[in-house]
């Protein structure tokens, strides 16, 4: 089976310390808070530990004396102790939730602000389940890692230096019996995270496919069903399934023996605990109140200890995922923006394709060779040919989803490549044969604004390419809901509100690609009528299957394996015989229709 990289893999070199190194410009904005909340942390543990240092006095002082005044006070002691290490927690807790919330959402923002800059190449190569994975899955196990790992460290270390510093004032001999399992607990936990490291990073790695593949599958879940493929996909996500199941279980069964283990320490540490305090209690060296408060104080310790076998599979987790997040913040656009980018006003003259050359995989399989053109402006120009002849690449290249490995394009005699990205698309206008509808209403997937705004826009391009026959029908008009991808809307409704979206920006370059070959032929009629007057005085370029369409624009390029083969009107084109005519022929004779 062939193995598949992608974007994130080349990151798994990073280490584990530059992984997190980097997440510590996250905290610096809130290094005030975070002060404050280690204060409230050390102080909440402070009075953790204070709590049966409470109940020896009880038992030694209080009870031991018959004093049950003195018991009903350190009783009341007791409760305001735990009452105050709550109150402490509680805000200290919750302080830390909303600095690892904020923190989050920026790491969130800036992920996304990444991925929207990306190439259309990027996309290529990562699966939008993969990146879902790294936005959502990641971000939350260094949320999870910030707000509950690093503070649960951090408290255990300060529990277990208050709990050892009291228990060697008491009893320095009880407190050795108690130390000898520091050094066994310490080499477990070493081993333990040498043996899962590795892991649950492969683990994370699986489960970005798993969410990848469900992703995918559950979109063309329409396509599945129709051809019933659902055998084949049950089986290929099963597969998936069974490459993250062995490692998980490996890693699972390693915690479920560190956690028996550990209790079994615990249990063990505090029979020596019994055995020698109740001989010292025995001989008169050691009070009762003591042997119950070191018993106490052994549970206590083994609290973090506990704590620390579970976090260092959240540790894990999060250090996986910083290293894909880092990843991607680093993966650079194979198409950026310019240094400094030249000011395009808008179309003046021409555009030209000037000796272009382009690969998609960056080796010798051209999708397009040697392309030279020039589409003055005003002018109607059409791409035909056969499928997978190179007409989209001319599109993609125009648009500047993808580089030309030689030759240059340019727009007024500037070359694309120096005109900021953002500027030189908003002069175009891109009608696609996949049309993808968004979540929201019928003005807001036309603006392609949360809001819908400018609704005279919206109205005014709707009306021209006939779109407001059904809009206005529908129960609230413009504001009507979409269900998820259109589902509510015919194919056809579907494209005519594509060309809509297209047409309310007012592009200078209307670039069409087969935008009626959904359409029923009223419906292409109405366009094609509200196509005369729209690119009327604008540059456009149609990309065409069936030649039909094409009959009437001013030039047309006849593209074959990524060359020009042919250039001139459609007349001309018939009548030279060539590679344009056979196709033209073969359309219109499978239609039964007449060739004129």
């Amino acid at each position: 089976m062939e193995t598949v990289y992608y974007e994130d893999d080349k990151h798994d070199g990073m280490s584990s310390r530059d992984a997190l190194r980097r997440l510590l410009p996250l905290l610096r904005p809130h290094r005030r808070w975070l002060l404050i909340c280690f204060v409230l942390l050390a102080v909440s543990k402070g009075l953790h530990v204070a709590g049966p240092n409470l109940i020896r006095r009880a038992i030694d002082i209080d009870i031991g004396t018959g004093d049950y005044s003195g018991l009903v006070g350190t009783v009341l002691l007791y409760v305001l102790v735990q009452g105050l290490f709550l109150v402490a927690n509680y805000f200290f807790r919750l302080r830390m939730e909303i600095i690892g919330q904020k923190i989050m959402m920026a790491l969130r923002k800036r992920l996304f602000n990444h991925i929207l800059r990306m190439s259309v190449s990027f996309f290529d190569r990562n699966p939008a389940g993969r990146l879902m994975a790294r936005v959502e899955s990641d971000t939350e196990a260094l949320r999870m890692m910030f707000t509950n790992t690093v503070i649960a460290i951090i408290g255990s270390i300060l529990l277990i230096v208050g709990m050892f510093t009291w228990m060697l004032i008491v009893s320095p001999r009880l407190t050795l019996v108690v130390a000898i399992i520091i050094p066994i607990v310490t080499v477990a936990l070493y081993f333990y995270h040498r043996l899962t490291t590795p892991k649950w990073l492969e683990i994370r790695k699986r489960m970005a496919d798993v969410t990848a593949s469900l992703t995918e599958y559950i979109q063309g879940m329409e396509i599945i069903q129709i051809f019933d493929r659902a055998g084949s996909v049950r089986k290929r996500l099963n597969e998936i399934n069974r490459r993250k199941y062995q490692p998980q279980l490996t890693a699972e069964l390693i915690v479920v023996g560190m956690f028996n283990f550990i209790f079994f320490l615990e249990s063990f540490v505090i029979a020596l605990v019994l055995y020698f305090g109740a001989r010292w209690v025995g001989v008169g060296n050691m009070t009762i109140g003591t042997l119950v408060m070191f018993i106490t104080y052994v549970r206590m310790f083994f609290e973090p200890v506990h704590l620390a076998a579970e976090e260092v599979a959240a540790i894990q987790k999060a250090v996986a995922g910083a290293k894909r997040i880092f990843g991607l913040l680093e993966t650079e656009n194979i198409v950026p923006d310019p240094v400094k980018p030249v000011e395009w006003p808008g179309l003046q003259s021409e555009i030209t394709f000037d000796d272009v050359w382009f690969s998609y995989t960056g080796d010798d399989n051209h999708a397009l060779k040697s392309a030279s053109f020039t589409i003055p402006r005003g002018k109607r120009f059409a791409l035909a040919g056969v499928t997978g002849g190179g007409k989209s690449t001319v599109i993609n290249l125009l648009l500047r989803f993808y580089d030309p490995q030689r030759g240059r394009i340019l727009v007024d005699g500037i070359d694309i490549r120096d005109i900021a990205i953002g500027d030189l698309r908003r002069k175009f206008g891109l009608v696609l044969q996949d049309i993808f509808i968004f979540p929201g209403s019928v003005a807001s997937n036309i603006s392609l604004s949360v809001r819908g705004e400018d609704g005279d826009r919206v109205a005014d391009a709707c009306r021209a390419v006939s779109a407001d026959r059904f809009v206005e029908a529908m129960p609230d008009r413009y504001e009507t809901e979409l269900s998820e991808r259109g589902a509510n809307l015919s194919r056809g409704e579907r494209q005519l509100l594509s060309f809509a979206r297209a047409l309310a920006f007012k592009p200078e370059v209307l670039i069409l690609d087969e935008a009626t070959s959904s359409v029923d032929p009223e419906t292409e009629r109405l366009i094609q009528q509200g196509l005369e007057t729209l690119m009327k005085d604008r540059t456009s370029i149609v990309i065409a299957h069936r030649l039909s369409t094409i009959l009437n624009v001013d030039r047309i390029l006849v593209i074959r394996e990524g060359e020009i083969v042919e250039r001139g009107t459609h007349r001309d084109l018939v009548s030279m015989g060539g590679y344009y005519s056979k196709l033209f022929q073969l359309q219109f004779s499978s239609n039964g229709m007449g060739v004129k």
